[in-house]
């Protein structure tokens, strides 16, 4: 029994049945990466089971077993996983067919934080660019973190640094091609 810290590199060669519950759960997470962070996940937890000669199995628990994540990981199909997951990248306009920058911006006093959100919004929507995508502001997923209520706003498309040239962004942080958008 252990938790996903068990997929991180650890041979643990008695291990003939590996039980997943929930594999599915950060299927739901409002980012783009989210199905590569839980097949990834998925495929590296079932590589601790059967690696001796006395084999293996995997069982995996979901509510949603019809899911091609869950359909891939559970074949273990990278290629299957890969090819899925561009198409829905390619449909929805992530990379790698476009860019991203999410802007972050933290304060510890709640209205002050969604107000200078709410003015970078403003300033960036007054910069007319057709190959760009502004989205937010919103609270971030986790909104408050050590003290600290954060607000965001990602620009997507294929240069979408340049609404940036004019904008004054005192304290936010920014981040190019981010990993994640939580």
């Amino acid at each position: 029994i252990g938790t996903q810290m068990l997929a991180k590199g650890l041979d643990l060669p008695l291990v003939t049945l590996v039980g997943i519950v929930l594999a599915d759960v950060g299927l739901h997470l409002p980012d783009p990466f989210a199905a590569e962070r839980v097949f990834q996940v998925l495929t590296q937890v079932a590589g601790r089971a059967g690696r001796s000669e006395r084999g293996g199995k995997v069982i995996l628990q979901s509510f949603d077993p019809q899911n091609q994540v869950i359909q891939s990981a559970a074949r273990h199909d990278v290629n299957g996983f890969y090819t899925y997951e561009l198409e829905q990248r390619k449909r929805l306009g992530y990379p790698p067919f476009t860019r991203l920058l999410r802007l972050e911006y933290r304060n510890q006093d709640q209205e002050s934080a969604e107000k200078e959100a709410m003015r970078v919004a403003q300033r960036l929507s007054t910069v007319h660019r057709p190959s760009s995508t502004i989205i937010g502001p919103v609270p971030c997923f986790f909104a408050k973190v050590g003290g600290y209520y954060r607000w965001q706003i990602v620009l997507r498309g294929s240069n979408p640094n340049e609404l940036l040239r004019d904008v004054k962004l005192d304290g936010w942080r920014v981040e190019v091609d981010p990993i994640s958008l939580l």
